[in-house]
């Protein structure tokens, strides 16, 4: 049995900054992680991080309008608030601790536009943000000589006397399952992208925190907020970052039109992503689009532009497409990217249960409301991950430490021998399929009553097949058909509390467009859904948006 302070699960943005910060509070900190750091899913996200620095005239509270605008008054703004204050102090944080951000002519740091904002207040390192500062952070981590279960899975958190005492996990490179007790534990497992088919998101985006959260009692908030991005590739759905849009990039369709003139006047291509992604799915359903898509144009940038300041995505249009962005536009349509729900928490990342926090894409704080502004998310892993570590400290130092029933091991490790012990039957590949294609379908860029239901139907089905799913591979080293399998079983939970919000909202609002209900509906449904197991029955519930300085008003760009 091992024994820290602070477990944190997940080795992204969040996890690190917020194992990094609780080194520095003088914590026995270790990291939890199914993957090398450095593969974390913070590994992909492009563009940049927004920040408003009082040297370039700009005003956090600026940012805060356009963050709470952007999620269509959903957003708590206290939490808001929050972020868009400590944001200026992060990113000079990130630059001390090593992160070469893109620099100007002038040799002060670079920005770029970002939809949703007038105001260009994106920092960015090229194209490979994210990865520029997961790397840092992980280097950070090393100098601290972090303690890394590296390649370990956690399959259940430990409740004790009412908190959090631990989680039980086991090594994928060998299959020893053990018991690690913590007296606080910080969730930052990411998203659950591949619950959609296609997605952005890696593999590994599957949702495990939301559903360990879950089972332990913890509501999830807003979950029905999916977040579908203008421009995934044709084909495959590999991201191409706003950051093309922000350095002038065209949105076109089959007839040579830029028609976001239509759909957003003022903001053209850097409308809030909801409002641009329905305006493609509107050209393509309109018959303006080519083979279920539209497209991106950067050959007015030029050759030079592209390469120096976009070269991942010029490198991508080549290798996926054969194109070259400065000689031919490349076929784009909308595709879920992320998810602005989560498990629901507080400014400091403390959850209901006692000893519970979480950071990053699997929490909600509620900065993003229906509807995330593009580079935001970089920021909410730094700024709450930093501040769910410095919040648990107190609870920590007034914690005993708590011993464990030794049984919970021994039963755990029977239900996972029972799972690998199944006969032979289906594969959990087909689950996940039928899974990513029902909630695609049901729970897209538009959706209603018929579709919900459906996926609502289908998923209870879905779960009921579960036990029906066999592991091939009965071996314990690198046993990724059991792997899999767990993540179906998160992937499930979530799953369900997604569909249940999207049942639940009465209205359109955001990324939750409902061509039955299609307008916003303050009076009823300025409010969060909330989704937890009571028992093993999923209760929906809502809970009120915090409002400080902004009144909602219609959303117009």
């Amino acid at each position: 049995m091992s024994k820290h302070d602070l477990l944190i699960i997940g080795a992204g943005l969040a996890g690190l900054r917020a194992a990094v910060e609780g080194v520095r509070q003088g914590l026995n900190v270790a990291v939890i992680t199914k993957v090398h750091p450095v593969r974390s899913h913070s590994n992909a996200a492009q563009g940049g991080i927004n920040a408003a620095l009082t040297d370039r005239g700009d005003d956090w509270r600026d940012h805060a309008l356009a963050t709470i605008k952007g999620s269509d008054y959903l957003a708590d703004q206290d939490a808001v608030e929050v972020m868009c204050r400590e944001a200026g102090e992060a990113i000079i944080e990130l630059e001390n601790m090593g992160v070469i951000f893109s620099r100007d002519d002038d040799g002060k740091l670079g920005t770029r536009a970002f939809g949703g904002q007038k105001k260009a207040r994106t920092y960015f390192v090229g194209a490979i943000t994210g990865s520029a500062l997961l790397h840092v952070l992980y280097e950070q981590s090393v100098k601290y000589n972090l303690h890394i279960y590296e390649e370990w899975f956690v399959t259940k958190l430990i409740k004790q006397d009412g908190k959090i005492a631990g989680a039980i996990a086991f090594d994928i490179k060998t299959g020893q399952m053990e018991l690690i007790t913590a007296k606080a534990v910080v969730l930052a497992t990411g998203g659950a992208g591949r619950v959609f088919e296609p997605s952005t998101n890696a593999l590994i985006c599957t949702g495990d925190g939301l559903s360990l959260a879950m089972q332990v009692g913890a509501p999830v908030m807003d979950t029905e907020m999916i977040q579908y991005h203008p421009t995934t590739l044709a084909g495959n759905g590999i991201l191409l970052s706003e950051a093309a849009r922000g350095d002038g990039a065209y949105l076109i369709n089959s007839e040579g039109d830029r028609f976001m003139e239509k759909y957003a006047p003022d903001y053209m291509e850097l409308a809030s992503r909801d409002v641009v992604s329905r305006a493609e799915q509107t050209e393509i359903d309109e018959g303006r689009g080519v083979d279920g898509c539209v497209y991106l144009d950067l050959r007015h940038l030029g050759k030079k532009f592209i390469e120096e300041r976009l070269g991942y995505l010029q490198e991508v249009a080549l290798e996926f497409r054969g194109i070259d962005l400065s000689e031919s536009p490349i076929p784009i349509k909308p595709g879920m990217h992320y998810i602005m729900g989560g498990i629901k928490t507080d400014l400091d990342g403390a959850t209901n249960i006692p000893g519970l926090y979480a950071a990053g894409e699997c929490a909600n704080v509620s900065v993003h409301g229906a509807n995330r502004l593009g580079a935001n998310s970089l920021l909410d892993t730094i700024v709450f991950g930093r501040r769910a570590a410095v919040n648990s400290v107190d609870y920590i130092k007034s914690s005993n430490s708590v011993d464990i029933d030794e049984r919970e091991l021994s039963k755990e490790k029977s239900r996972i021998q029972n799972i690998l012990d199944r006969p032979k039957g289906m594969r959990s590949a087909e689950l996940r399929n039928k899974m990513g294609s029902t909630m695609t379908k049901g729970i897209g860029v538009w959706r209603d009553k018929n579709s919900i239901s459906e996926a609502i139907t289908k998923m209870k089905d879905l779960r009921g097949q579960l036990p029906n799913v066999s592991i091939e591979n009965k071996g314990k080293v690198f046993n990724t058909d059991l792997v899999s399998y767990l993540e179906l079983e998160f992937m499930v939970d979530v799953a369900e509390s997604i569909c249940q919000g999207a049942d639940m909202r009465l209205e359109s609002r955001g990324a939750h467009f409902r061509t039955d209900m299609k307008t916003r509906n303050d009076e009823d449904w300025l409010k969060h859904t909330l989704v937890q197991f009571e028992g093993e029955e999923l209760n929906t519930t809502t809970s009120d948006v915090t409002i400080t300085d902004w009144q909602p008003t219609e959303r117009v760009y």
